[in-house]
């Protein structure tokens, strides 16, 4: 260790603005240290626990010397410094949370995309449910000895857990957090819109590592229905249990009506849905546009096509295709769609989809985002060719978390100018 390295160095410092990642801004001696536990205007004794030479460190705040009005004591006895890695602002209010949220995506698209959002966004919104038990899926970590828990914070250590506050009942007090898994890697508890329970086991994986990174996981369920019934606007789904699907109860109606009204699909009209999945969107678009118009999804995974066909059978104007979300797939779409949707997994789209995707000139196009950045970045790449975010809102779906959905609104220069 370099002898002028902060690891393990109790330092106390005036906390600022929050950064993508969940942490808040600090500096010391002119050195940025990204601080966890804490809030924007606090002053903390923190001890550092990475330092990445002249870049940065991340510290936790073990002390607070001088606390925020937004503080208030965090629910969970496993979150804290040191301990489960699952959450990010336990100690803050409901509404401290959504204004923590607010202010790194207003500064993630004013530093990747040069926006000002002032007119654009009003904050992050509440679903409705409360700050806790929310989760429909939790996946519990597994370690050599059998004993499940959540992993910690950058850490493969497990925090032994025997509830997590944030599942809905039956998920975050599951009965495997009991048992022990000896030979898994992880055990996973999901339930749908009915209360079974259903527990999927990982195991690792075969096939060479990629990156350091050991090979997806084998999962199969141990135990309940080996599929779950969901609801999106009126419409049922049964999909597989390992499928994806998302976790907050309310976030699937919320985030099929904010798409809805962004690019208002009218009777009649094409529309292009990337990243399908089980056609949670696709379905709502399809009652939109009626049976004189046309959607098309595509979905790279065959479980999931397969169940979008079946629930996309009461709608024959419907469908969702397999394939990969690519330049040359986008480019042979006949006809041409009046509105793409998207909701791409957090990696974003990228350069070169969007650009596919805005070479099709429909008159608008929906995003849906669970990453502020790669959103941000992608809505940059519309910009240079000609397009125009012209609505954002923002939802909180992953109470107590960092993270936050996003549902972004792009249209060519010319419509937004339009009345």
């Amino acid at each position: 260790m370099p002898d002028d390295s902060l690891l393990g160095r109790s330092l106390e410092l005036d906390v600022g603005a929050p950064a993508h990642g969940g942490a808040c801004v600090a500096r010391h001696e002119g050195r940025v240290v990204f601080v966890r536990h804490a809030l924007p205007g606090e002053r903390v004794r923190a001890v550092v626990t990475e330092d990445r030479g002249g870049s940065f460190c991340r510290a936790d705040a073990v002390e607070v010397l001088t606390a925020s009005p937004d503080r208030v004591p965090q629910p969970c006895p496993y979150a804290g410094p040191g301990l489960c890695g699952g959450c990010d602002w336990q100690h803050a209010t409901g509404a401290a949370q959504r204004e923590l949220k607010a202010t790194v995506i207003r500064e993630q698209f004013a530093r990747i995309a040069g926006l000002d959002l002032a007119g654009l966004f009003a904050g992050v919104e509440e679903l409705p449910g409360g700050l806790l038990g929310w989760r429909t899926r939790i996946v519990f970590a597994v370690d050599r000895a059998g004993r499940p828990g959540l992993h910690r914070h950058r850490s493969n250590e497990i925090q032994h857990v025997d509830h997590c506050p944030l599942g809905v009942d039956g998920v975050g007090d599951t009965s495997a957090l009991a048992d022990n898994w000896r030979g898994y890697t992880g055990i996973e508890a999901a339930r749908g819109d009915d209360p079974d329970i259903t527990l999927l086991g990982h195991r690792p994986g075969g096939g060479r590592q990629a990156r350091g990174r050991r090979p997806p996981d084998r999962v199969a369920v141990v135990a309940g229905p080996t599929r779950l019934r969901h609801h999106v606007l009126g419409h049922e789904f049964t999909v597989a249990a390992d499928g994806f699907w998302q976790v907050h109860p309310a976030a699937a109606d919320v985030f099929a009506r904010a798409l809805l009204d962004a690019v208002r699909p009218a009777a009649g009209e094409r529309v292009l849905d990337l990243y399908a999945g089980a056609g949670a969107l696709t379905a709502p678009l399809a009652e939109a546009v009626g049976p004189l118009g046309r959607v098309v999804g595509i979905e790279s995974s065959a479980a999931a096509v397969a169940d979008a066909s079946g629930a996309l059978d009461d709608q024959p104007w419907a469908e969702v295709r397999r394939g990969p979300v690519e330049p040359a797939l986008l480019a042979a779409i006949e006809p041409r769609p009046d509105v793409v949707v998207l909701d791409p997994p957090r990696a974003g789209a990228g350069r070169e989809v969007m650009t596919a995707i805005l070479d099709l000139r429909p008159r608008a196009v929906g995003y849906v985002s669970c990453d502020p950045g790669t959103l941000a970045r992608d809505v940059a790449a519309a910009a240079q060719a000609g397009w125009r975010l012209t609505a954002l809102r923002a939802f909180d779906a992953f109470p107590m978390t960092q993270h936050v959905e996003c549902v972004a609104t792009l249209q060519p220069d010319e419509a937004a100018d339009a009345p």
